[in-house]
């Protein structure tokens, strides 16, 4: 049966794709060090909180250079600059590979952060340019995948590759990963640039200063809303889960990829979200698909505080990643169009508000479990998302209403 997603261009459905493959480098390179923590902790001799920088550093970093990327890409084309920057991405992951002290590796986890945090809100952004609102949520489900195979990758591949080789390893793949898509997009872009110019979006293109369009943004009610939201979605949801594989690994002495696999399932229940989200969409509607997500990821990190025997983790984390991306997919969407004459920078400002949020979440995870145990910050953590979920959903329901007032 044809969708409507087959309406698209094929040379726009090929820029989605090579997008598809920018995000899941990006992602993978975010999550890549949640499985490792235990062993930089201690290879480098420090405490589990010390270790959760190269992840709540990236995450600063990565929120904070939404406030460049996203005026940049409104200015300069989102597509060219995703390109750049997922070339650049090599080179802090050529710099984690030789890092020789933990400050160090840090320190290249920001370089990575630095090109990673241009890659997902401008792929999101350019697609609300080339995609009508009515397949736009199906199109932004497709390129989820990428998203989420890139969280599954990340936990993988972090934890699998220290378990066998060594953590290193897995920053010298990421860095012949990020040079392969990063070409890709290279080609794609010279492509777009030798064809006849296409007009993606029927908006009117204005172009005042990065302050100008950052307040009127985010002095909408509905903005702030949608930003408020996203900061503790990154807190709760991206935060906490970075401690999922630990939780394993220390409350159930589960090897490093053992736990890393079983967490990856969380992607995998993203992906398969994205293979059956047209129908979801059309059958809940956007309010139905966020209580339903809350309501299954709740559940699940209740499973993984509580159970006492890894069985349980397993359909756990999969049904995890299927609501959380359910209640994701949706909140990407209103992102889009929170100000259409300038999707780069609002787009990015809901980039960064949801990784200050994951900053703030990993280092609070970190801090909490040496104090209530990890159990309790991933259950707590599950029980929040439940309630900013229902909250979310009725906010949707006086959306129109608010949007208008603005």
């Amino acid at each position: 049966m044809t969708s409507g997603y087959a309406s698209i261009s094929p040379a726009t459905r090929r820029s989605i794709l090579l997008l598809s493959f920018a995000t899941f480098s990006s992602m993978t390179a975010q999550r890549l060090c949640d499985a490792m923590l235990p062993e930089l902790s201690r290879e480098f001799s420090a405490s589990l909180a010390q270790a959760a920088q190269v992840v709540s550093m990236f995450a600063v970093v990565y929120g904070l250079a939404q406030l460049f990327y996203g005026p940049l890409g409104d200015r300069l084309g989102k597509y060219r600059i995703v390109t750049l920057a997922t070339l650049g991405c090599s080179v802090g992951s050529v710099a984690a590979v030789f890092a020789a002290s933990l400050d160090g590796l840090v320190l290249a986890r920001v370089l990575v952060a630095l090109g990673a945090a241009a890659v997902i809100p401008l792929s999101l952004a350019w697609i609300g340019d080339a995609v009508a609102y009515e397949l736009r949520q199906e199109t932004l489900a497709r390129v989820g995948l990428g998203t989420t195979l890139g969280i599954a990758g990340g936990q993988l591949l972090g934890g699998l590759f220290t378990d066998t080789l060594g953590w290193r390893w897995a920053f010298g793949f990421m860095t012949l990963l990020f040079g392969v898509v990063g070409l890709l997009l290279y080609a794609d872009l010279r492509r777009q640039q030798a064809a006849p110019p296409v007009a993606h979006s029927t908006q009117p293109v204005v172009r005042p200063g990065f302050v100008a369009q950052a307040l009127l943004i985010v002095t909408g009610r509905w903005s702030r809303v949608v930003l408020g939201v996203a900061f503790v979605e990154g807190a709760v949801g991206f935060g906490v889960m970075a401690i999922w594989a630990s939780h394993l690994h220390h409350a159930l002495g589960l090897s490093l990829s053992i736990s890393g696999a079983i967490v990856a399932l969380f992607g995998l229940g993203g992906m398969l979200y994205m293979a059956v989200a047209r129908g979801l969409i059309r059958r809940f509607g956007e309010r139905g698909l966020v209580r339903l997500g809350v309501g299954l990821l709740g559940g699940s990190a209740l499973v993984i505080a509580v159970t006492p025997h890894w069985g349980p983790t397993v359909p756990a984390s999969l049904l995890g990643g299927f609501g959380f991306f359910m209640f994701h997919n949706t909140m990407q969407t209103n992102a889009t169009q929170m100000a259409p004459a300038a999707r780069g920078t609002a787009v990015s400002l809901f980039a960064s508000a949801l990784f200050l949020g994951q900053s703030v979440g990993v280092l609070l995870a970190a801090a909490l479990v040496t104090r209530i145990g990890s159990a309790a910050v991933i259950g707590g953590g599950g029980l929040v998302l439940v309630l900013v979920g229902t909250f979310f959903a009725h906010a949707l329901k006086q959306r129109d209403a608010l949007m208008h007032l603005e």
